[in-house]
Order: structure tokens, then C-alpha cells, then sequence
């Protein structure tokens, strides 16, 4: 039969609904995406994304995973890396491991908010490696280097440039997922979408932590318990939110000992000043502790061990240290701003 069919004017073109959503929250943060069989993805520090065509990618890759997972990269960065061409990262340094190791821990968590950690889940080499072995509180251990990094991602999400447009292109997915999953059929993304997880009773995000009886910034006011991180009454028999610590560990952590405050004063009749008169500065109107750089300089430790993690820290005054440091109470209020201030807590 010869097509009979009569030539017409196409006015509108088809775009995959999850593709539209995270091409305008690409663009709404400020990059451009355009489709390129030269590259798999790449930026080019202008304000370009460029994606693979179609044709270069494989079967289980979404134009809108894609787009997410390099902005859960340029999460990782900060917003300067908006100007360096594959967000500064060289996929071959030394440094490249611990840096997607914390995209793919962000991207972890974002998308598990929603449950959309099968739609969005990565589709390079870090797919087995890395991402197929996450379980759990992914940001648990905080002497990890990518945790760490991780972390501080997770707090720009809530800044501009990304916020507002990285959280509703999450729930715009997570509705077109809940839409499209009763019709997946096994072997398609759409049939791994999972349940968006109800909120914390505090309103934070849930999470996989051991419950609200064993965090760290769980204390006691008044007979009853309360919470640092939501600033609220809780119930201790509550399961985890997304900021759930066990026990802080001050040899993991020294924060209050390094960039998160920059001067500890000293009392002249501190016994500080006469038994370790060369850790103490005279500033003509005050006494402080000499720093060193942005830490203190009686602080030790901190330093890369050669697996990502950090070796304990440890002050090499301690016995003699100054009032002002034997105060300072560890799952304080001023413990848990100078832990969020060094990227150590939500």
C-alpha cells in the first residue's frame, strides 16, 4: 500500500520528561548541556556540559543521571569549580579516587531522600566498585577523607547556586518515578524505584544512623530529651535522621583545635603561661596559644595516613592545657558549630 500520508508541520518535539526536568535544573544553576559523541561527560569551566549522544552511551544510562551526577560532583568542588574545566579533577591524580568516592556518597544520599537510588545510580567503573558496596550511613566513618568532602557537599546542596532547583528537580523525578514504577517491567530502571522515605519526626531528612538513644547530640534538659541538630524535644526511642553520630571521639576530630576557631586566649595566671611559656603569644593587650597556619600549634596529628584517612589527633600540651580548652565540653553546642565548620557534622 503506498503511505498516503500527508507531509505536516512538526511544532513541538518530544523530550523524555526526566531529561526536561534536570535540563532546566541544570541550566536554572548555571550550566548548559549539549549532547556530544566526542565526550561521556565533561565540563569545559564556561558554563558547558557536554553529555555523550545517545548512541556513545549504554543501555542503562539516562540523560538526567548524568546531568545529577556532575552536580553532585560540582557539589563535591564548590561553586569555584564552576570555572575549571571537569570540575578541576584530571581522572588519573592521585586525588581522583577519594573525590568520586565523595560525589557517588552525595548522589547516595540525594537520591535515597527520594527514593530514586535506582534510577540515579552511577553507570561508570565506581558502579561495582564502589557504589554496589554502600550501605547504611554512608557518612558514618568521619576519619575518611570522601566522607568528610561529602559532607560539606551535602550543606551546599542547601545554597545557591544549587538550591532551589537541585531539591524540586529531585521531587519532580521522584514524582514521574512513583508515576512510571507500577508499569516497569523487570530489567528496566523504573522497576527498582523505591518508596520515598517519610521524614524524621524532628522534619530532618531520615536516616540509617542507630536511633536517636545513642547520637551524639542527644542531651538531657529538664527531665526530658532534647536535640542539638533539630533543636527540639525528641523521644530517645526514635529511629535515626539523616545527622544521626555515635560517640564523638575528640582524637578523630580536633575542630575546636584548628580552622573552626582562630584564637584561644589565655589568662595571665593560666599555669599555661610559665609551664609552656613557648605555645603562648604576648599580644601586648592579650595572651593567646600560637597558631600554626589555621590550627592550633600545640595540636598534632590530621595528616593523611596514605588511605584516605586521617592519622588521631592529639595536643602536646594537654596536661597544661589552658582553662578556656578544659571548658569546652565535648556534644556542645559550640562542639557540634566548630564540627560543622570544619565539614565533621550536618
Amino acid at each position: 500500500m503506498l503511505d498516503e500520508r500527508v507531509a505536516r508541520e512538526v511544532t513541538a518535539r518530544y523530550v523524555d520528561p526526566l531529561a526536561q526536568v534536570w535540563l532546566a535544573a541544570a541550566r536554572r544553576i548555571g550550566l548548559r548541556v549539549v549532547r556530544t559523541p566526542d565526550a561521556y561527560a565533561a565540563t569545559d569551566g564556561r558554563g558547558t556540559l557536554a553529555i555523550g549522544s545517545i548512541e556513545t552511551l549504554d543501555a542503562d544510562d539516562s540523560l538526567a543521571q548524568m546531568i545529577f551526577h556532575e552536580l553532585c560532583h560540582s557539589l563535591v568542588e564548590g561553586e569555584e569549580a564552576f570555572a575549571r574545566a571537569d570540575w578541576g579533577m584530571d581522572n588519573t591524580g592521585p586525588d581522583h579516587d577519594w573525590r568520586e568516592h565523595a560525589c557517588l556518597r552525595v548522589q547516595w544520599v540525594l537520591s535515597g531522600r527520594h527514593g530514586l537510588r535506582a534510577v540515579f545510580a552511577p553507570t561508570t567503573d565506581f558502579r561495582a566498585a564502589f557504589w554496589d558496596q554502600l550501605s547504611g550511613d554512608v557518612l558514618a566513618d568521619r576519619t575518611e577523607r570522601s566522607v568528610v568532602a561529602a559532607i560539606t557537599a551535602l550543606r551546599r546542596a542547601a545554597t545557591p547556586p544549587w538550591a532551589p532547583a537541585l531539591d524540586e528537580a529531585l521531587a519532580a523525578s521522584a514524582q514521574i518515578a512513583g508515576a512510571a514504577a507500577p508499569f516497569g517491567e523487570p530489567g528496566t530502571l523504573w522497576h527498582g524505584v523505591g518508596a520515598i522515605p517519610a521524614l524524621h519526626p524532628t522534619g530532618l531528612f531520615a536516616g540509617e544512623g542507630a536511633g536517636c538513644a545513642t547520637c551524639a547530640w542527644r542531651y538531657e534538659q529538664r527531665g526530658g530529651s532534647r536535640c542539638r541538630q533539630a533543636d527540639a524535644k525528641i523521644d530517645p526511642a526514635w529511629p535515626a535522621c539523616e545527622r544521626f553520630e555515635a560517640a564523638l571521639d575528640c582524637q578523630t576530630c580536633g575542630a575546636c583545635c584548628r580552622a573552626a576557631y582562630h584564637s584561644v586566649e589565655v589568662s595571665p595566671r593560666d599555669p599555661v603561661v610559665k609551664k609552656q611559656p613557648t605555645y603562648v603569644v604576648d599580644r601586648t593587650t592579650y595572651l593567646e596559644i600560637v597558631r600554626n597556619g589555621d590550627r592550633c600549634g600545640a595540636l598534632d596529628g590530621g595528616h593523611d595516613d596514605g588511605t584516605g584517612h586521617a592519622t588521631r589527633y592529639g595536643c602536646v600540651i594537654y596536661d597544661d592545657r589552658p582553662k578556656t580548652c578544659r571548658d569546652f565540653t565535648l556534644g556542645s553546642e559550640h562542639c557540634l558549630t566548630a564540627r560543622r565548620r570544619v565539614g565533621l557534622s550536618s
